[in-house]
């Protein structure tokens, strides 16, 4: 993980002891894009390309 601070770069590793990070599949170009929720999944072990969150509802108006 690669990131900057105020005035330089961060590195950020973790090596695991046993089984591998699952890297998600839908590369598009060089970089990944996640949201915080989908790194902290992804440095905890799951499976990002098998978790699929509920679809997000836009309303005009109520009632």
């Amino acid at each position: 993980l690669l990131f900057w601070e105020r005035n330089g770069f961060v590195v950020w590793y973790k090596r695991l002891e046993r089984e591998r990070f699952k890297w998600p599949d839908r590369l598009e170009g060089d970089t990944v894009t996640l949201t915080g929720q989908e790194l902290n999944w992804l440095l905890d072990g799951y499976d990002l390309s098998a978790m699929r969150p509920h679809k997000a509802l836009d309303f005009q108006s109520v009632g």
